[in-house]
Order: C-alpha cells, then sequence, then structure tokens
C-alpha cells in the first residue's frame, strides 16, 4: 500500500471535521450520527474511523477548530478579518448555534469542559498580551490625568 504524506492526512481529517460541522450545525449532536457525518464526508466509515476513534473525538475537533482564526497581532487589519470571519460563520454556517452546543455539552462531558475552558483561558491571554504589547501612549497619559481629577 502506497504511503501518503502528512497534507493528506490532515486535508482528511480536515474534511472529516467539516463535514461534521456541517451536520451538527443543522441537525445537532444528538441528531447526528457517524453515518450521517461519513454520508456528508464522501468518504467510507473506515476512513473516519482511521482519524477518529469515536463522535465524541470528532465534537472536540470541531472544538478545537474553533480558535484557528483567533488574530495573531492587534492591527485594524487583523482585527477586521477576525470580526468580518466570525460574522460570516454566523451568517452562512450557523456558528452560533454550534458554539451553544459546544458549551451545552460540555456541562456533560469533563473531556469537552476542560478543552472549552483551556480555549477561553488561552483567548484571554492572548487578548491580554495583544493589549499589553501596544503599549498606547497617549492611554496613558489620559489615565494618569483622569486619576488626577479624581
Amino acid at each position: 500500500m502506497p504511503k501518503v504524506g502528512q497534507s493528506y492526512l490532515d486535508a482528511r481529517r480536515k474534511q472529516i471535521v467539516d463535514a461534521a460541522r456541517t451536520r451538527f450545525t443543522s441537525d445537532g449532536f444528538a441528531g447526528t450520527s457517524m453515518a450521517d457525518i461519513v454520508t456528508e464526508s464522501g468518504l467510507s466509515t473506515g476512513s473516519i474511523y482511521r482519524y477518529f476513534a469515536s463522535k465524541d473525538e470528532i465534537v472536540v475537533a470541531v472544538c478545537e477548530q474553533g480558535t484557528e482564526a483567533f488574530p495573531k497581532a492587534l492591527t485594524l487589519e487583523a482585527v477586521t478579518d477576525f470580526l468580518e470571519h466570525v460574522r460570516a460563520l454566523a451568517r452562512d454556517k450557523g456558528h452560533a448555534r454550534l458554539v451553544a452546543q459546544i458549551y451545552a455539552e460540555a456541562a456533560l462531558s469533563s473531556a469537552l469542559a476542560a478543552i472549552v475552558a483551556q480555549q477561553l483561558a488561552e483567548m484571554r491571554a492572548a487578548v491580554a498580551k495583544l493589549i499589553s504589547d501596544r503599549k498606547p501612549e497617549r492611554c496613558r497619559t489620559d489615565y494618569r490625568g483622569f486619576r488626577d481629577h479624581l
């Protein structure tokens, strides 16, 4: 059997996660079976199970995929692109429904709850770093002036 490269493996995994995201958004976690994900992805059942042992693992992968678009720099362009990405997800792919399902499922799944908590902590830390990296002189001056007037 010929070996395949990592890029091929990554593309198949993404194909499965994207198919699951589509079905989870339209039918919910409980309403989506592995057979539904197989059908949506166009892959075989064996292919799905090569990458994921269960639907729960796919739910976790969908959740983990959520932080990829977070901006790496606090620039007008980066923030604008990020906000447009979030708007597009909400408008076109039912992202808000999916996030609500992830949070609800996290209440029942300690593994998913740990991932959600870790992602939120990483996002808070990233935002804090982006803000602290900016060090706007004018804001510090304005703050000191404001404080002096108290």
